[in-house]
């Protein structure tokens, strides 16, 4: 298991599309190594005790009215003081002008000062949910990761069982592609697993016989997806005559995957099986047992009732 220690500034300004005010600094060799952010209200009043100076600082509408408050040295003193720390960079919201005295003091800092057309809160929420996914634990599993009717679905089995050839069906059954062969899996929560493609083999996919092939070139950029929370695990297996398969489902089976359990499904493979259609009845199933159905529930308790003579179709 490995995770990343460190975001570069220039991978959050091309995430963000931010604008960056300040480009003679090298924000290529600025880092984050905190998955959160800080708003320095407190630090703009002259109080430093606990300064989360290690995160990105973010600066609203609020810190910016108090600022406007202050005469022009008392600012200029208090930019002085909050860059003589190490933060990784500014981040003014809702494409707020920061005024000259916090440029200059940001310049002789070397720290970078960036303007983000997003309101504040939005913007908070989204580079700590960004950070996260970026520093979380990490993973990589053998394996074909498909978004199917919007639910993250991971195929896995052994080489050569047909795990491409599945995932190149759905494709052209209007489903998308995220990562084929290898996936790599992020621990974002106790609840959420993150899976993604890893950059030199993203939006292609191997077909035996046939070679590579480029989804986003041959079907579009429909086709593919970025990431995908992980929902269900399909594990695809020869079949075989003397091992007993689950024909209700009434009991789910899980896979552990960096401490999470995800619910899985072992698929016997067979000639004359379409592996897709028995995927998508899967990710749909799913989605109902979400939502409170169980199908397999539902029949069981109508037997019970037939039994006992109480089902009234």
């Amino acid at each position: 298991m490995t995770h990343a220690d460190k975001v570069s500034v220039s991978e959050l300004i091309k995430k963000e599309n931010l604008r960056n005010l300040t480009p003679e600094i090298d924000t290529d060799h600025k880092y984050m190594t905190i998955p959160d952010v800080n708003r320095p209200a407190l630090q703009l009043t002259g109080f430093f005790d606990q300064f989360d100076s290690e995160r990105v600082q973010i600066i609203g509408n609020v810190e910016t009215a108090y600022l406007m408050t202050m005469d022009r040295p008392h600012r200029r003193a208090r930019y002085a003081e909050i860059t003589k720390y190490p933060i990784p960079c500014i981040i003014y919201a809702r494409d707020i002008e920061p005024d000259s005295c916090m440029v200059t003091a940001c310049k002789e800092a070397g720290i970078p000062l960036l303007s983000s057309h997003r309101p504040t809160t939005e913007l908070e929420g989204e580079i700590i949910r960004w950070l996260k996914e970026k520093m979380a634990p990490m993973v990589t599993v053998h394996g074909v990761l498909v978004d199917v009717y919007g639910e993250g679905v991971l195929i896995m089995g052994d080489s050569g069982i047909g795990k491409s050839e599945a995932a190149l069906e759905l494709i052209k059954r209007g489903h998308r592609l995220v990562s084929d062969d290898v996936v790599e899996l992020r621990k974002i929560s106790d609840d959420i697993l993150v899976g993604s493609a890893p950059d030199i083999t993203r939006n292609f996919i191997e077909l035996r016989g046939i070679g590579i092939i480029d989804i986003r070139q041959m079907f579009g950029v429909e086709c593919i997806k970025d990431s995908q929370n992980i929902d269900m695990v399909i594990k695809l297996a020869e079949w075989s005559k003397d091992k007993e398969y689950d024909r209700l489902g009434l009991k789910d089976n899980y896979t552990e995957l960096l401490g999470n359990k995800i619910i899985s499904y072992e698929i016997p493979i067979r000639p004359g099986r379409n592996v897709a259609v028995i995927v998508e009845c899967a990710a749909v199933n799913n989605r109902a047992k979400k939502m409170g159905y169980n199908a397999a529930q539902v029949l069981y308790d109508r037997v019970t009732a037939n039994m006992n003579g109480k089902y009234d179709n």
